[in-house]
């Protein structure tokens, strides 16, 4: 497909990011996790959520929605709406900059920008490229002393949270980097401490690095360990059941993300969207519920407030974004998903991100059991 004219839709970003990017690094940002089922999945579950029946929107006439505020807090830090940008690794692949612009861009639309421990650049090199709210993310290494210092190096340059990601104790096969042989750059915060040398049969180190590296020994227990070197709040992320959503909150985080890591780990996973309720009302609104996985549309973001996430993260579309466009592309991305939330919000009567509730949803199923 060849693309005319400016995007209009996140979809858009996708192809000019095709365009733009070598093979490789395309396959790299857009794969999934062997039949990239659950990678399909999280964006057509959007369309069929809940037990294969479709999810509408109920809207609201008759109010007044002159004015819309898609303004919001997360963790008590204003955003100025509810789409944060999720840690995706490796931003120089996609832009020479790397993170440094997409930090830019974040600042500029007034959100928060997860920065993850595989980026380009250091976390030290983002934190002084703009004045803004940003968060950690961190995997565990078999080095804990490395680990440490990470979050100290952290903290230390401003960041105001740490998102731990759980759903990663080994790397989920993509078979596209296999074909490609993609091997890992050396990754800026860890070049000094942390040797990336490790082989494999199949041409791709991708696998092995993380073999080698990462503490797969690490389970709920270790979470108080980590609260223990750092005086940041802690959200853990890659959670899907209501079993590991009560544990998160009996140690203690200060939030979820429902994710699926992108359907990037375990091929036939759920959609995040088909669980996040599940989670929603495990935590009994005890920490808030974050969302990420598959989300393309203002109408998306709306959906996913109605099932009581706080906020969602964007990831693949804020790479597609600074690949076709750089800074501007990314803010372009971010816009583009709030204009749309606004008018989804205000055709359905909602003239504030509190007004979403669960009752402007319904799945077929509910509806057809209300007229029983």
């Amino acid at each position: 497909m060849t693309m005319v004219g400016e995007p209009v839709n996140l979809n858009e970003f996708q192809e000019l990011a095709r365009q733009a990017l070598p093979k490789m690094y395309y396959d790299f940002y857009a794969g999934g996790a062997e039949d990239q089922y659950t990678l399909e999945e999280n964006m057509e579950a959007f369309r069929r959520i809940i037990f294969h029946c479709f999810l509408r929107i109920r809207p609201r006439v008759l109010v007044d929605v002159s004015r819309i505020d898609l303004s919001t807090y997360v963790l008590g830090y204003n955003i100025s709406a509810p789409i944060l940008i999720a840690p995706t690794s490796l931003h120089k692949l996609a832009h020479p900059e790397g993170e440094v612009v997409t930090a830019r861009a974040a600042a500029a639309c007034k959100t928060i920008m997860a920065l993850s421990f595989t980026s380009s650049c250091t976390l030290e090199e983002v934190a002084s490229s703009c004045n803004a709210v940003r968060f950690f993310q961190i995997y565990v290494y078999k080095r804990r002393d490395l680990s440490a210092l990470l979050v100290q190096r952290a903290e230390r340059n401003g960041y105001k949270a740490l998102v731990l990601t759980a759903d990663s104790p080994r790397v989920g096969r993509k078979e596209a980097d296999i074909k490609n042989k993609m091997i890992l750059p050396k990754l800026k915060n860890t070049e000094r401490f942390l040797s990336l040398e490790a082989s494999s049969d199949n041409g791709s180190n991708l696998a092995a690095v993380a073999k080698e590296t990462k503490d797969a020994s690490f389970c709920w227990k270790d979470i108080e360990w980590l609260s223990t070197i750092t005086n940041m709040p802690i959200l853990i992320k890659g959670l899907l059941t209501r079993e590991d959503a009560i544990k998160a909150v009996k140690v203690g985080v200060a939030g979820i993300v429902v994710s699926n890591h992108g359907g990037r780990q375990l091929d036939y996973a759920p959609a995040t969207i088909t669980v996040l309720e599940e989670v929603v009302q495990a935590v009994g609104g005890r920490i808030p519920v974050f969302f990420d996985g598959g989300v393309r549309r203002g109408t998306d973001v709306f959906k996913a407030l109605a099932l009581g996430a706080q906020a969602v993260l964007i990831g693949r579309p804020v790479i597609y974004g600074l690949a076709a466009k750089g800074e501007y592309g990314v803010r372009q991305v971010i816009q583009m998903l709030k204009d749309e939330l606004e008018l989804t919000m205000a055709l359905s009567g909602c003239p504030s991100v509190k007004d979403i509730t669960r009752r402007h949803v319904r799945t077929e199923r509910e509806r057809l059991h209300s007229m029983l």
